[in-house]
């Protein structure tokens, strides 16, 4: 469960960036992956959300924002929960420069081999 103390305030413009994301209006199935979506299924799933949150202006938000609630479900700014408990977990604090998709997939893909 995403930890509600780290939410941003319940204030407009805190959530602002949100009206302009990509992903506004796209079925939340694309982002979210029923309870017993595993292998191929799963990743064809998170290959398209993925590709939306590619054309994204608000990526960097969005990651910012699931990283610092700990977002526990879903691709959010183009990472899955995986992705980001390994991008938390290699020391990267969402307050640094936060990387596109392009630039965090072969990182972690490097960091999953290793």
């Amino acid at each position: 469960m995403a930890s509600v103390s780290r939410l941003p305030n319940p204030v407009a413009a805190e959530w602002d960036w949100q009206l302009l994301a990509a992903c506004r209006g796209v079925d939340t199935q694309v982002f979210f992956s029923p309870e017993a979506e595993r292998g191929t299924r799963r990743l064809a799933r998170e290959r398209v959300a993925k590709a939306v949150c590619g054309t994204c202006p608000v990526l960097a938000a969005c990651r910012e924002h699931a990283i610092k609630a700990g977002e526990p479900f879903g691709v959010w700014g183009g990472l899955t929960p995986d992705e980001r408990r390994a991008y938390v977990a290699g020391g990267r604090s969402s307050d640094r420069r936060v990387l596109t998709v392009e630039e965090a997939e072969p990182r972690l893909r490097r960091e999953r081999s290793a």
